[in-house]
């Protein structure tokens, strides 16, 4: 449990400490502080592609529920921040994946007071970033929430003084702890306007309130026209605006969709919170015949309506899976007419829930095509294969 204390505690101050000691361990160029800066072959384009060698697989990692910065003013919270960077850290050096997913709530923003709650989210991206691995993100329901104030500090113990490292020392309620929280669209641009290797993009912005809704195309390293795979990226809302895909959503996925034709290229669907039909598939018994995981603790958490999203993707051929996080005791795949629903796997020891940590797999191959998934866990085994397409 976390342990509240009326001493003062230097909340900026620990997300700099954990920064630096990332950077100083770190061969990244646009983290090391050593003046030693090596330089990686990116594997991206200009034009956004994601490439793969003919002939090799591609292999994608997938980070849900990091929940970085949760109360932040305790021992606990922090603590738990340098945890989850274990597990990402533990699953990048056993995979060593082409590319990385964060899947949402990478930052528990209703419990960050600063100002700019990004560095919270550079705190996150930092492993991946380190190795030189192009990633991707979407936006949860708790990356923009407001702040929440603790009932704690309305106790006996009284408000603890909250000094924020500036100019000029500065308390609870003046700028540097504004409470006001970092926007999606503060946050979106401060991951891809300081990072090379992110991919991540804002949507348009006839989708507005939702950001985080994007194409990348994964073609083949000797030829960017050869299409691999198709790779939808979609806001589900939550924490400044409702939880749902809207139907502008649905319509924009169909104007996308005219990229490819007669539907010739698989695509895979990344999003947050889980749409009504996860509700539908959910294994009704703890031993499902037709799903595969290996926790199915809790009731599906969906989102507050559906708005077409679900009947455009089931009528569309190509598409062969969708991927949420969101629950944090749920990481099953269960088949939803002729593509797969699945769950990651809850990596961050921020958030509800102890279940042992890991992240989703997920292995792409070319000729012919198959999109294949596993469970990479904190303590280094695997569990929970299946073929998704073939």
């Amino acid at each position: 449990m976390p342990n509240f204390s009326n001493r003062p505690v230097i909340i900026q101050w620990t997300v700099i400490c954990l920064f630096l000691i990332s950077a100083a361990n770190s061969d990244d160029p646009q983290l090391n502080i050593h003046g030693n800066a090596q330089t990686f072959t990116l594997r991206t384009t200009p034009e956004n592609n994601l490439r793969m060698q003919q002939g090799s697989s591609f292999k994608i990692a997938l980070f849900a529920d990091l929940h970085f910065g949760e109360d932040a003013w305790t021992d606990w919270g922090p603590l738990q921040d340098v945890n989850s960077v274990k597990v990402m850290s533990t699953v990048l050096d056993k995979e060593n994946p082409d590319f990385v997913i964060y899947l949402g709530d990478v930052i528990t923003a209703n419990n960050i007071m600063i100002k700019n709650a990004s560095l919270y989210w550079d705190m996150a991206v930092s492993p991946t970033r380190a190795r030189g691995i192009p990633w991707a993100s979407v936006f949860g329901n708790h990356d923009d929430a407001p702040f929440e104030w603790p009932m704690e500090w309305f106790s006996a113990t009284g408000v603890p003084q909250l000094q924020c490292p500036a100019a000029s020392t500065s308390y609870a309620g003046a700028e540097d702890c504004s409470f006001r929280g970092t926007t999606r669209l503060e946050l979106m641009k401060s991951e891809t306007e300081h990072n090379m290797l992110s991919c991540s993009r804002n949507g348009p912005q006839t989708l507005w309130p939702s950001i985080s809704n994007y194409v990348l195309k994964l073609s083949l390293s000797s030829d960017s026209e050869a299409a691999v795979a198709y790779m939808y990226f979609f806001d589900s809302g939550g924490g400044s605006y409702p939880e749902v895909i809207s139907s502008a959503q649905a319509k924009w996925f169909q104007q996308k969709t005219a990229e490819n034709p007669d539907a010739r290229v698989p695509e895979i669907i990344f999003w947050h919170i889980p749409s009504k039909a996860y509700k539908q598939v959910a294994p009704r018994s703890s031993v499902p015949n037709n799903c595969i995981g290996s926790i199915f603790m809790e009731d599906v958490a969906a989102q507050e309506a559906e708005m077409g999203i679900m009947r455009v993707l089931g009528e569309r051929p190509s598409v062969k899976a969708v991927f949420v996080g969101h629950n944090h005791g749920l990481d099953w795949c269960c088949p939803y007419k002729k593509l797969w629903l699945c769950f990651a796997r809850h990596t961050g020891y921020g958030g509800y829930g102890d279940w042992p940590r890991g992240a989703r797999i997920l292995e792409i191959n070319q000729q012919p095509f198959s999109l294949k998934s596993w469970i990479r866990m904190e303590d280094g085994h695997l569990h929970s294969e299946v073929l998704l397409s073939s």
